[in-house]
């Protein structure tokens, strides 16, 4: 009954909320008492001042203190109180103490995760994010121990989780939120092991029906690599650093944690297009509102709780909105007062994998030049509940950590990724451009600005729109970061592009910019001398993005959102027009040519030619057409999505393996599992800014903002976010307090 009232209770608010919000500007403007709001008083030992949290009826917390301390202690008070589980488990994960809490099951992803730490130098680290990243991070550390010493002390609730798990939260130190590394993305060793795996069974030729290289781009074996000599199981410990935590029941704790390389590798193929996103930035001379629009809709596996978690931040000198990391201080896609800014993965190479000969003599030793160099040895203690602490070996190279060693024929296997270079912990830079003025300002926080890189869209309330591709990225001169490479010092990193090196637009003529993962380098762009990626996702979404801009000269945020969710296919129109002559006396083939021939190319739910579609692409066109083209490979190239783009490519321009005589990529782009077609990533989180006028700005963060089960803000959000639609993303005080659910006063202890 309880539940049921709140409900109606919550709907009604949210309907009187709506009210408000559509009433006269001058209306909206004036105070608004906190009646309706449940109010709730606490002390809090570390802050300095009073503040306030006010939760609106959509769960997005806006956080209110007297100075920049108190900001981001209670921002990090508040992701202790909403999302405690999540972002402890992200700290345990991420340093390599998962097997203190959960056991011995957990050892080796320890092991795998203190491997890719940061080790350097802290002093450079804090100092390559701007100059009041410290002190945001030791605030925002400082909140979350308030709350966990509180738990600890009985004084407020441990979540359900910790009591099933029978475990406790941990204290943070500053250094933990960036050291952590390995949630980032980066890119790309699997791709590297994979090719090598292709050039080994058929050729470097077979390798263009998985993955089409852009720029155009011929690659080779490297010198002194022997293809068949890379191991299928060479990312074990990769794989084990880089994926989430499982969790199982002791007789399939085995299973669950076990890496198995093809699925490791196919995934990580697929990734290309699935870990993506939309971002685009429309001027105000092609909006009907007059004022700029930003809209950014970024895809990552799907999770509960969810990824991002959408808060305000408001103290003398700071006022931002937007989603973060909730185990991050600040905001990474939002807004402040002045501009807009939102990303989308720029495909820089970060990272490479190199081999080495080890000294028959001495297997800490690996050939470099003409002689041999000594590995960097590290010894550290690991708890394993229900054991005795157990004695870690971790060995480094000068490029990285040493993942997997083959005794037999004396090799050894490093990854060298930017990780291990100063300000690269993923989307902590962004606690210098959130509070940025200016496209000059905003550059300026750019220019430090390391992973994952990006493409950072910008708007400003003057009018002003731009991009700019950011991120740490490689000066590869005597390879081009394809193919694993021998560890000799022949293939060397020769220190990074600047980003006056790296493309950026500002004030394009044609009065919009978009991005979508795309390979968005300039035409003239000198690829040979900067060689920052040649392995993209598909162009469709971003295709399909700038049709619809170039064709509205005035849009609206509801077009904006619309686009978020527009289903059309681009790959799928071709494919379409591909089958347009075609004609059979098969029974089966002619219901399918009859289903697909006349479709429109929307992926719609209720549609059977879209349902007909994916289930091709997805299981039978990629392996029909390697199996004719590329026996030897049909099975080791993965046939999903990731590759579908070549291989539509191939048959639009088909060569003589197929004979003398030849004749889902969408906007709202979704993932799902081939078995059974399980959606498993896609955009969780969305947000349209009306540039200027803020608080008509939307946003929705599928299922919740809450990570406790038990509140009213874990799912609610759900149905709306399937249905495609919005929530408001307000800003401005009066509409906060308009739409105030819960007032959450907070006092020094």
């Amino acid at each position: 009954m309880n539940t049921d009232f709140n409900r109606v209770t919550r709907l009604l608010t949210a309907a009187l909320c709506a009210a408000l919000l559509a009433a006269p500007a001058a209306a909206r403007e004036k105070p608004s008492p906190l009646v309706a709001a449940r109010e709730v008083k606490s002390d809090v030992a570390g802050l300095t001042a009073p503040g306030q949290i006010l939760v609106d009826v959509w769960g997005i917390p806006h956080i209110y203190a007297g100075n920049e301390h108190d900001l981001f202690f209670l921002q990090g008070f508040n992701a202790a109180r909403d999302r405690l589980w999540q972002i402890d488990l992200w700290r345990k994960r991420g340093l390599g103490l998962l097997a203190k809490d959960f056991g011995p099951a957990y050892a080796e992803q320890d092991k795998a995760l203190r491997l890719f730490l940061y080790r350097g130098d802290m002093n450079a680290e804090w100092a390559a994010y701007g100059p009041k990243a410290k002190s945001y991070a030791e605030a925002f550390v400082a909140g979350v121990n308030a709350y966990v010493t509180d738990v600890k002390a009985g004084k407020r609730p441990l979540p359900i989780e910790f009591r099933i798990a029978g475990t406790m939260p941990d204290l943070w130190s500053a250094e933990d939120v960036v050291r952590v590394r390995s949630h980032g993305l980066t890119r790309n060793v699997a791709s590297e092991v994979k090719r090598s795996q292709v050039a080994c069974a058929a050729g470097l030729d077979a390798d263009r029906f998985r993955v089409k290289l852009e720029p155009a781009w011929t690659t080779k074996i490297p010198d002194g690599l022997d293809p068949c000599s890379v191991p299928k199981g060479v990312l074990a410990a990769y794989d084990l650093a880089t994926r989430p935590v499982a969790f199982a029941a002791p007789k399939d704790q085995k299973a669950a944690l076990a890496h198995d390389p093809d699925t490791f590798l196919a995934e990580a193929d697929q990734q290309r297009d699935t870990i993506g996103s939309n971002n685009w930035v429309i001027a105000a001379s092609r909006t009907a509102t007059g004022r700029p629009i930003l809209a950014n809709d970024p895809h990552r596996e799907h999770s509960v709780p969810s990824l991002r978690y959408i808060v305000g931040l408001n103290a003398p000198g700071i006022s931002v909105i937007g989603a973060g990391e909730p185990a991050l201080p600040g905001i990474s896609i939002g807004h402040n007062d002045t501009i807009a800014f939102g990303l989308t993965i720029f495909n820089v190479d970060q990272e490479d994998l190199y081999v080495y000969e080890l000294n028959p003599d001495n297997p800490n030793q690996y050939r470099y030049g003409t002689g041999w160099a000594d590995m960097r040895i590290v010894h550290e203690k690991e708890a394993v509940k229900g054991e005795a602490d157990r004695d870690l070996e971790l060995k480094f190279t000068r490029h990285g950590p040493v993942i997997y060693t083959d005794d037999a024929k004396k090799r050894a296997f490093a990854v060298r990724s930017i990780w291990f270079e100063p300000g690269t912990s993923a989307y902590f830079g962004s606690s210098d451009y959130m509070t940025a003025k200016s496209w000059n300002s905003f550059l300026g926080a750019m220019r430090r600005w390391g992973a994952p890189s990006e493409n950072q869209v910008y708007a400003d309330t003057s009018g002003n729109i731009g991009w700019v591709a950011a991120g740490k990225t490689p000066r590869r001169t005597s390879f081009d970061g394809l193919m694993p490479v021998p560890g000799d010092g022949r293939y060397e990193w020769q220190g990074f592009l600047s980003l006056d090196e790296l493309p950026k637009l500002y004030q394009p003529k044609q009065g919009f910019i978009a991005t979508a993962n795309q390979m968005n380098l300039p035409a003239d762009y000198p690829v040979n001398e900067r060689r920052v990626g040649f392995e993209w996702s598909d162009s469709a979404r971003w295709q399909r993005i700038t049709e619809v801009l170039q064709a509205n000269s005035k849009v609206t945020l509801a077009d904006a959102m619309a686009l978020q969710n527009d289903d059309t296919g681009m790959l799928a129109r071709r494919l379409v027009a591909l089958l347009k002559p075609l004609s059979s006396d098969d029974a089966n083939v002619k219901k399918g040519l009859d289903l697909l021939q006349p479709w429109d190319a929307r992926d719609a739910a209720d549609s059977a030619a879209a349902a007909v579609y994916e289930v091709w692409i997805a299981n039978h066109l990629g392996p029909v057409l390697l199996k004719t083209t590329a026996p030897k490979v049909a099975e080791l190239i993965a046939p999903e999505a990731s590759s579908i783009s070549a291989i539509v490519g191939y048959l639009e321009k088909p060569d003589a393996a197929l004979g003398s005589n030849p004749a889902a990529n969408v906007p709202r782009a979704a993932t799902y599992r081939r078995s059974d077609y399980h959606l498993t990533a896609g955009a969780s989180f969305r947000m349209v800014l009306d540039v200027g006028n803020w608080d008509a700005s939307r946003t929705i963060n599928t299922p919740g903002q809450s990570g406790d089960p038990f509140s009213a803000h874990y799912r609610d959000l759900a149905p709306l976010w399937a249905t495609g639609q919005y929530v408001p993303l307000l800003y401005s005080r009066p509409a906060v307090e308009a739409a105030t659910a819960e007032a959450i006063t907070l006092t020094p202890r």
